[in-house]
């Protein structure tokens, strides 16, 4: 199986240098597309990746490109990537965050594994391309097939449904009983989601950045991945899906996972 986990040491620091960046609570500084970060070292290594948060890059802290990098520069490019890479990268990162999606669907063994698996198989075939043909890839047909059963797959596994916040801004709101809900790309900034119940909710693609989770049980939550961790708070007394793991900037402790 494609790996889906970032292995930066046989990627050329890809994301450091293609995605552009602005100048944010995310971002200390302004970054051109194509143009290598500052503080990006000649070896690829990052020459401030102890003090991210403290120089004002949390926003590194929580990317994730689900093993894209590796792909791109080892076998797309075979390690020698060229300028195309600036096109291949993007649209290799979608097609691996989806891969992951399909996966943890398939996890989940409902009556759709067959149209899941037919949709892997074109992920899968899709990556597999020159680097003319990524290049020249708008995914966005492929991406919303495969988020209309990655709906229709929580609606099954969320069967009777909880709350309904999908797309909701809920910046700062103060939320508890989210148990089987959806929260499906909605905003929770800041949120106060201590002692939440989250078992079980939907969390594709919500923004958890500062929001607090503190003594929150997401026991059996869909499709969170660990970048949404790490850009949230938490303690120890947070139960994260499993597979999934503390940040280290969260208070240590024990925390089940």
């Amino acid at each position: 199986m494609r790996e889906l986990t970032a292995d930066c040491a046989r990627c050329t620091a890809l994301c450091c240098v293609v995605p552009a960046f602005a100048a944010s609570a995310d971002f200390a500084i302004d970054k051109p597309a194509g143009t290598p970060c500052p503080n990006l070292r000649p070896d690829h290594g990052c020459g401030i990746h102890p003090s991210l948060r403290e120089r004002g890059f949390p926003g590194c802290t929580v990317y994730d490109c689900f093993g894209a990098g590796q792909q791109v520069v080892q076998v797309t490019f075979g390690g020698h990537p060229d300028t195309r890479v600036a096109a291949v990268f993007p649209t290799m990162r979608v097609l691996h965050e989806l891969l992951a999606f399909e996966t943890a669907a398939l996890a989940l063994g409902t009556a759709l594994d067959g149209d899941l698996r037919r949709a892997r198989d074109e992920t899968l075939r899709l990556s597999g391309g020159t680097p003319d043909a990524l290049a020249a890839l708008d995914p966005s047909a492929h991406r919303a097939e495969v988020a209309g059963l990655l709906r229709a797959v929580s609606a099954l596994v969320r069967d009777p449904a909880g709350p309904d916040h999908a797309g909701a801004d809920l910046v700062g709101s103060r939320l508890r009983d989210l148990r089987r809900g959806c929260l499906r790309g909605a905003v929770l900034l800041g949120a106060d989601l201590r002692g939440a119940d989250l078992r079980g909710a939907d969390l594709l693609g919500a923004d958890l950045r500062g929001a607090d989770l503190s003594g929150a049980d997401l026991t059996g939550a869909l499709f969170v991945v660990q970048a949404q961790l790490d850009a949230a708070r938490g303690d120890a007394a947070t139960v994260v899906p499993a597979g999934l793991r503390h940040p280290a900037h969260w208070p240590s402790g024990g925390g089940r996972g």
